[in-house]
């Protein structure tokens, strides 16, 4: 059937299973917009506040239902606006594709009016991207952008579209999706079976790959099997039962002190879907001392991940969900019962635990152990950046699979409320909060009034130290508490905030407000705004030092 170009694009998005779309409307995809005007039917389209949100509302989606995100942007400013949003997305492999309008191709070089390189522009943080100047080309560009986006290490894809290539007129002819691959090396396998199984002391550290690849299951199994404990990555947090006996906490910067001691007393690091960021090793070298006692098996989908920033003795290079399901198979089940009353007993020496000299203090423990009691670790927890999303790794038990969306790589303030937009849209029936800092409110505080225009029942819970905590906390340890610019002070009055946008606001000043607010929160069933205030000095630890030892961690600030 001949088609114009925005329906192909439309009809394309449903060969891919798209029913929900983020965006926000302009002049060079303005015939996209008519087009969606008679597909309303058949695809949801969000209208955020801003287009960075409807990026991050695009990956919250993904990370969140395993789909792939899309969004919708128009020329220029409408474009340069997804940055951040795909910049996010490529470094935590998150699968999306970005649609963009750009001047007519008979326009294109001469800086006409909201023209820009998108594709130069995005050139090194999309996995690959396009700019379709012949309507032969268009459909296949966006099939090949959903393939490309999911295949192997997964990641952003953007496809740029001239106004008049939305406008001309084509066949289209339907077509089923292309199949993914998947090849797993069993000689490999076979010495990573072996391996584990001579081992006395194994220890396991799983990331993000965990998450992208649905190993949920397996790595529960794989952990059962060879008796051995558990930690995980910041973007590994829902990879893993965060009750369960085997998890240590989290590994790195602002990892747990058990999981240090277990990585320098363990024999066999297994590392599965992680690439070894330096917010994890803190410093390669160090990293590798600290675990002299071990051999370390490194699976990952990306080969150049392997040995890149540490030297595995032994790699699998494939998707960690096949190659779990085929170790699983292979090893006999083993016990190691010593190594898990020492882990056991590190985990009890080691709690993690906020203290405070006034008995009515708020403090984020508190708050977030009582979120996790409410929701029994089963809500979809997106965060922004800073102290707040490592007191949310720490004290959340995350229980699920892709329930826990933040942004790793890029540390994007300002990331959060988009992606619980995303989340929520794609969760419907689950509890969705997003637990943010004041410093990265005040950046997307805009897309409260999405909340608001579509009733979105979202939580977004607010911990107010009028600072931005993180960077004050290594203005305080490491630059002689010179606090430039890290106060913010700003005489916002949230109550009344959320009656002009629309929406409920809480505050939780004391600890005997926890509770009965997050209980009000959560029963009510719309969009919430908690300020919840605390004080400027409560820091997050364990912290190790950039270029420390990661066995050495801070465990007190005076």
């Amino acid at each position: 059937m001949v088609l114009n170009g925005s329906q192909i694009i439309l009809e394309c998005l449903l060969e891919q299973g798209v029913d929900t779309v983020f965006g926000y409307p302009g002049g060079a995809v303005l015939n996209i917009y008519d087009a969606l005007y008679d597909y309303s039917d058949k695809i949801t389209h969000i209208l955020t506040s801003h287009e960075q949100a409807a990026a991050h509302a695009a990956d919250g989606y993904s990370r969140s239902t395993g789909k792939t995100g899309v969004v919708i942007a128009t020329s220029g400013p409408g474009a340069t606006n997804l940055v951040t949003g795909l910049a996010t997305a490529y470094m935590d492999s998150i699968p999306m594709v970005a649609i963009t309008g750009n001047v007519a191709t008979s326009l294109l070089g001469l800086d006409s009016f909201q023209e820009v390189d998108i594709t130069g522009i995005t050139m090194p943080i999309t996995k690959h991207n396009y700019i379709v100047k012949d309507i032969a080309n268009l459909a296949d560009a966006i099939r090949n952008a959903f393939f490309i986006a999911n295949d192997g290490r997964k990641g952003p894809v953007l496809i740029d579209v001239p106004k008049d290539i939305t406008a001309a007129v084509y066949e289209y002819e339907p077509q089923s999706l292309k199949q993914h691959e998947y090849f797993i090396n069993n000689e490999e396998i076979s010495k990573a079976a072996k391996m584990i199984s001579k081992a006395e002391k194994p220890f396991i550290y799983a990331g993000g790959g965990v998450v992208s690849c649905d190993a949920f299951d397996e790595l529960a199994n794989f952990a059962e099997i060879i008796d051995a404990p558990v930690s995980l990555s910041l973007m590994g947090q829902c990879a893993f039962d965060n009750k369960s006996c085997r998890y240590t906490g989290m590994m790195g910067m602002h990892g747990t002190k058990a999981s240090s001691l277990a990585l320098t007393e363990c024999d066999l690091l297994i590392v599965l879907g992680s690439r070894f960021s330096d917010r994890v090793t803190c410093n390669a070298g160090n990293f590798r001392k600290a675990a002299e006692k071990a051999t370390i098996l490194h699976v990952d989908i990306d080969p150049a991940e392997i040995n890149k920033n540490i030297t595995a003795d032994l790699k699998v290079c494939g998707n960690v969900k096949l190659v779990l399901e085929e170790l699983n198979k292979l090893i006999t089940p083993r016990k190691h019962k010593e190594w898990m009353s020492e882990i056991e007993k590190w985990k009890n020496d080691y709690p993690l635990c906020q203290v405070s000299d006034e008995p009515d203090d708020v403090l984020p423990q508190d708050v977030i152990e009582t979120l996790d009691e409410l929701t029994n670790g089963e809500a979809v927890i997106s965060t922004e950046v800073g102290q707040h999303q490592m007191w949310t790794a720490e004290f959340y038990n995350f229980r699920k699979p892709r329930s826990f969306s933040s942004s790793g790589g890029l540390g994007t303030m300002g990331y959060g409320l988009g992606a619980a937009i995303g989340c929520k849209v794609g969760n419907p029936d689950k509890v969705v909060v997003n637990c943010a800092g004041d410093g990265s409110f005040y950046m997307n505080m805009n897309e409260l009034t999405t909340l608001a225009k579509y009733q979105l029942p979202v939580i977004e819970l607010v911990f107010n130290n009028s600072v931005l905590g993180m960077v004050r906390q290594w203005q305080k340890l490491f630059y002689n508490g010179h606090f430039s610019q890290t106060t913010l002070e700003k005489p916002t009055d949230f109550e009344l905030l959320g009656k002009a946008i629309g929406i409920e606001t809480f505050t939780i000043k004391s600890k005997s407000d926890i509770r009965p607010v997050l209980e009000k929160a959560i029963s009510l069933n719309k969009p919430v705004l908690i300020n919840c205030i605390i004080d400027k000095d409560i820091n997050v630890l364990p912290m190790v030092p950039a270029g420390a030892s990661i066995a050495e961690p801070i465990l007190e600030i005076k």
